[in-house]
């Protein structure tokens, strides 16, 4: 009988086990166990992955003896296990594998109820017999025994060599060796199910290939999550001929495969590569595990290293499933580069996952295989004989095993993006690139710009058919995910060539299933995800150009784009073949790839659109504009940005000012295309409003709805400095009031524009916008901060004043014109603010964070993205978005946005903020011109706001990718903008006739109110509206006023119709009696003493009589404030 080995208990340590959970599901080395494929596990979704934050040292700590004592624990347990499974024919163990007597392969009936073959028979008939002897030797193999396992997952994995006497002459054909595995497996689970000693007995298939059942047994009792041994049926040595299964000979008759009685005359039958490759991993089992030792030995740098590598994988879902890039290849890697010297015994952990990212990065083995045979010997099969019969090739030391059978090249070139962009961050100085590399998880949600859902893998049995993909078929043994995948990729990948760099696919996965279950089929691996990353500046572009009409090439194309295809003239005077996309909005542009993809996929793979789920852009529905749905309104903004940059150059050249303006500066978001809701043009109907002919004003009449919101987009507009200017601030004041009259009166002489002047700034309308000029002057800012000591010193401090007009005209200018530098280079910069934006608007804390601070939280995702690439749609960008503010560690790091690459030393400022961070607001954002304040989060969030978004951040994404996950459910994604009320204590609805915003509410109403307006209207003589009027804004204000020691109120300023208020505990500890601080409170007896609470019912009355006519009515929620 063959013992099994003992494992080396200090060696078999799993690096990482000091952090046990944090590594994810993760998937230890495939040691030698059946060429890399592995099985998908169990509830491999379960353990949600949570980065620890460890520095290296810890990453490398030796083990502990606590962890020592672990390890001993579970060899023990193997070992008692395993020796029990022992197997010798003439002792005990006889008694416990009685043979069978020999049936036809098809004659299944001996098998109990309780067992079900776990393949797939199809078709069923077969030649062949089968009968059951006892198994010539169990051998452990695997990383086990390497010890480069890695937690949480630790499997044993065992080869039970089938004895060569059960076996035919002709058991290479049509699957008879693989049916016979799995009767052998089913024997032997029969017997197992009935041991006490194994907590739980199922079959997988390995690595998710139909073809390959594997048993898994898991001890009783608490043990049984720690460990799986897995069981690998392998051939008796020498029973097969290697050159029968070399890459180009085939094993499945297509007579046998079609149930045909008898073959075609004169048909030849086609190579079976992948259905060869799978019974020529069972025979080198052993070998693998001697060659990776034998790497292994004296080089313990490779254990780390594959840890690492391994953990890199997971992190970036490519090392699980049907083609993944395992453990066990990553293992079989490194051997490689060992033996190609570009990896030395003597390197450190880092050092192998740096040469090794090195070389995927720098390999594409899709082009060029790479192999481990060390002596050629004439007789093997070629590198090229691979590439025929497989996307990527890595040949196994045997010279027969492509270890890369199974995998696509797309997921190839995934891997060698992937490993691009590591080692772009690695050497970036400016990042942490171990932390971002290894602790950051790339789901392909957050990791591609669009991603799409095939809801119905069983579709991909017509595209097999219309792509003509019997052979594949065959050799596939009928899996029609595995047969179609490359075709569909690689038709996607042509089709969107130049708008995007990569299109991409989720590994198909079948979960284990009990024994006494029916094997899973092929569309159990559920949808299949696809995710393409785009090139920003073609992913849009409207226009496929073909060849010339004349071209031998043209031809292809048409077969190709199929009626979409026709002839155009070109400017250049060519003729060529060329499609067109219809898409008039920027909205509809960045869908043109969906588009492709839908039509591609019906034309050439049969496949309708309604099973594809296209998630790209769902969630930019809340930032539509207007009842047209088919823009998010990019279109408006460049319009106000246009009218801006024109009304500019009219001030730079206003004739007969007494000194010239130097400087014109936008400072609302609309002119740096984050407004949530960018303005429309807009005129007033003047039956709507009472006229007031003396001033040319129009006020709102009290009958009608409140008139449609006109924001004034707010110009800075710099003076030129002069002798002339006074040194004093009142005097400064009254000459800037001067200015700004004048400024009226010019525009409207020179420019006939309509302008309503006033002492703090002048409004102007044009092209249908309202803009609110502010003259201002370099030098005040200084002579506000003039302040004269008791001595009649001059001494220059912050004030308030100061503080505010610095802001104004200093640093919003500054911030403006950066963020509109940042939207040139990344288009959908803007659009991705919005909707961040709007969804904090949502949560009803748009209060409580100012604009500036969420445009620069985006602004951090454009700039310094990694691991990832500048997102390059909305929705994408937003994810982060909801990501960055549920993990960052607000605590502890400054968010440092290099804007304009302005900043060098972001060490200085690290250090600073950690000596001070006391005194610092809770959330701090540096930039290259305000390094040190965080001004845009001085006053806020405070820290329980802080908490509360944080809170709802991580559980948004949550919800939001759940749902984006879920094809077969389509749920509405606007639901984590529509904030729980039950958190608040009472409930102010107002009326919607008073609401100026109600369009923009997360869910439009049915019917609107006119408003009194006319939209897109550019006249030029208007009375003037009212600008600037949101009664619920003013209504608030009035709230906080007068109650803002007793509660919070919270709104959603884009047509909210609640307002929700929290009660501040605090306010309501009964305090002593104290006429001065009577307010909103009442008198009563508390043990005998006189003390004041609040007056809840008589302020809920306050409430209402304090916005008569717009509060609907007030709805006291909790009763938290019984006292």
């Amino acid at each position: 009988g063959g013992s099994a080995p003992r494992g080396r208990s200090g060696s078999s340590r799993a690096v990482f086990s000091s952090q046990g959970s944090a590594q994810g599901r993760e998937s230890p080395a495939r040691g030698a166990a059946r060429g890399g494929k592995r099985a998908a596990p169990a509830g491999a979704g379960a353990g949600a992955l949570q980065p620890a934050k460890l520095s290296r040292a810890e990453l490398y700590k030796p083990p502990t003896s606590e962890e020592l004592s672990q390890l001993k624990e579970t060899e023990d347990l193997f070992h008692s296990s395993l020796l029990r499974l022992q197997v010798s024919r003439g002792g005990p163990g006889s008694r416990r594998w009685p043979r069978s007597a020999p049936l036809r392969l098809t004659d299944q009936a001996w098998l109990p109820k309780g067992v079900k073959v776990p393949f797939l028979q199809v078709p069923f008939s077969v030649k062949g017999r089968f009968r059951f002897v006892p198994p010539t030797e169990l051998k452990v193999v695997g990383s086990y025994l390497l010890g480069t396992c890695i937690k949480p997952e630790i499997n044993v994995d065992v080869a039970v060599t089938m004895p060569r006497e059960i076996f035919q002459d002709k058991d290479n054909l049509n699957q008879r060796y693989h049916r016979k595995r799995a009767l052998y497996l089913a024997h032997i689970a029969q017997h197992f199910s009935k041991e006490k000693l194994f907590g739980s007995v199922k079959f997988a298939y390995m690595n998710s290939n139909h073809l390959k059942p594997i048993l898994l047994l898991r001890p009783q009792g608490k043990d049984e999550k720690m460990v799986t041994v897995r069981l690998h049926a392998c051939p008796a040595p020498g029973l097969f001929k290697p050159i029968r299964f070399y890459p180009s000979k085939n094993n499945v008759r297509t007579a046998w495969f079609m149930e045909q009685s008898t073959p075609k005359e004169g048909a030849t039958e086609p190579p079976t590569p992948h259905y060869n490759n799978s019974i020529l991993c069972d025979t080198v089992l052993l070998s693998h595990l001697q060659f990776l030792s034998s790497a292994a030995t004296d080089f313990p740098g490779m254990k780390d290293g594959l840890a690492l590598l391994k953990v890199w994988l997971n992190q970036r879902q490519l090392s699980k499933g049907l083609g993944s890039f395992s453990g066990f290849l990553a293992s079989m890697l490194v051997a490689y580069l060992l033996m190609k010297r570009k990896i030395v015994k003597m390197m450190s952990g880092y050092q192998v996952l740096r040469s090794t990212l090195q070389f995927l990065a720098t390999t594409d083995l899709s082009v060029t295989g790479i192999s481990l045979v060390k002596d050629a010997d004439a007789s093997l099969p070629v590198l090229d004989d691979f590439h025929q019969a497989f996307e990527v090739v890595f040949v196994d030391p045997s010279g027969l095993v492509n270890l890369c059978a199974d995998m696509t090249a797309s997921k190839y070139h995934q891997v060698q993006f992937e490993a691009k962009r590591s080692m772009e961050i690695l050497d970036d100085r400016m990042v942490d690139g171990f932390q971002v590399l290894l602790m950051t998880a790339k789901p392909m949600l957050r990791a591609f710009d669009h991603v799409f859902h095939l809801k119905h893998v069983s579709k991909l049995q017509g595209a097999c058919k219309k792509m003509q993909l019997l052979n594949e078929l065959m050799d596939r043994g009928g899996n029609y995910v595995a047969a179609a995948l490359p075709f569909i990729v690689s038709l996607l990948a042509r089709g969107l060539a130049g708008r995007a760099l990569l299109v991409a696919h989720s590994l198909p996965e079948i979960p284990e299933w009990p024994i006494d279950a029916e094997p899973p089929k092929h569309k159990d691996v559920g949808p299949l995800m696809f995710g393409l990353l785009f090139v920003p500046e073609f992913a849009a572009s409207l226009l496929e150009k073909g060849p010339q009409a004349d071209h031998p090439e043209a031809l292809d194309f048409r077969t190709f784009w199929g009626e979409k295809s026709e002839l155009r003239r070109f400017q250049d005077g060519s003729i060529c073949e060329a499609v067109v996309w219809e898409a008039d909005t920027v909205y509809q542009k960045r869908l043109i790839p969906e588009q492709i993809v839908k039509h591609l996929l019906k034309l050439h793979a049969d496949i309708p659109e309604s099973s594809i789920c296209y998630m790209g852009a769902l969630l930019e529905s809340v930032i539509r504009t207007g009842q047209e749905v088919s823009g998010t309104g990019e279109e408006a903004m460049v319009s106000v940005v246009c009218s801006y940059d024109d009304l500019s150059r009219k001030l730079w050249n206003l004739k007969g000012l007494p000194l010239t303006v130097t400087a014109v500066q936008g400072v609302h978001p609309a002119l740096r295309y984050t407004d949530v809701f960018p303005p429309i043009p807009m005129k007033p109907i003047y039956s709507s409003y009472n006229r007031i002919r003396t001033k040319h004003l129009l006020l709102p009449l009290e009958e009608k709805p409140c008139p449609a919101y006109i924001a004034p987009l707010k110009i800075v507009c710099h003076m030129e400095g002069s002798g002339q200017w006074p040194q004093d601030k009142g005097a400064i004041k009254r000459i800037k009031a001067a200015f700004h009259l004048q400024l009226a009166e010019l525009l409207q002489q020179q420019h006939q524009l309509v302008c309503r002047p006033a002492v703090t700034h002048t409004d102007v309308y044009k092209d249908g916008y309202v803009f609110r000029l502010q003259v201002a002057y370099h030098r005040e800012t200084l002579i506000l901060k003039e302040v004269v000591t008791p001595e009649g010193m001059l001494k220059y401090q912050d004030t308030e004043e100061s503080r505010q007009l610095e802001l104004e005209t200093l640093h919003l200018p500054y911030l403006t014109s950066s963020l509109h530098g940042l939207q040139q280079q990344h288009p959908v910069f803007g659009s991705t603010c919005r909707l961040a934006k709007r969804w904090v608007s949502a949560q009803l804390l748009s209060n409580n964070i100012s604009e500036e601070c969420v445009d620069l939280l985006v602004a951090f995702l454009f700039l310094h993205p990694a691991p990832f690439t500048p997102p390059s749609s909305p929705q994408v960008g937003f994810l982060r978005f909801l990501d960055l503010l549920a993990t960052f560690d607000w605590k502890n790091n400054p968010l440092i946005v290099n804007l304009n690459a302005g900043l060098t030393g972001e060490q200085a400022i690290k250090n600073r903020f950690v000596a001070a961070r006391s005194r610092l607001p809770v959330m701090f954002i540096a930039t290259p011109k305000d390094q040190w304040s965080s001004m845009w989060t001085q006053e806020q969030p405070s820290a329980q706001i802080l908490q509360r978004l944080l809170m709802l951040a991580s559980e948004s994404l949550r919800a939001v990718e759940e749902q984006l996950m879920d094809p077969l459910n389509s749920q509405d994604v606007k639901m984590v903008f529509r904030p729980p009320l039950e958190f608040y204590d009472v409930l102010i609805h107002l009326n919607p006739t008073q609401i100026p915003r109600h369009l923009e509410s997360v869910d439009r109403p049915l019917k609107s109110f006119s408003r009194g307006v006319v939209k897109n209207s550019t006249s030029v003589k208007i009375l003037f509206p009212v600008v600037d009027y949101d009664p619920v804004q003013c209504y608030l204000q009035e709230l906080r006023d007068a109650f803002s020691d007793l509660a919070l109120f919270f709104y959603d300023k884009h047509g909210g119709e609640v307002i929700a208020v929290l009660w501040k505990p605090l306010s309501f500890q009964p305090q002593p009696f104290k006429v001065s601080s009577m307010k909103g409170r009442m008198v009563t007896t508390l043990n005998s003493e006189l003390v004041c609470v609040p007056n809840v019912e008589a302020i809920l009355e306050d409430f209402e009589v304090l916005g008569e006519g717009l509060v609907k009515s007030v709805e006291a929620r909790t009763e938290k404030w019984t006292i």
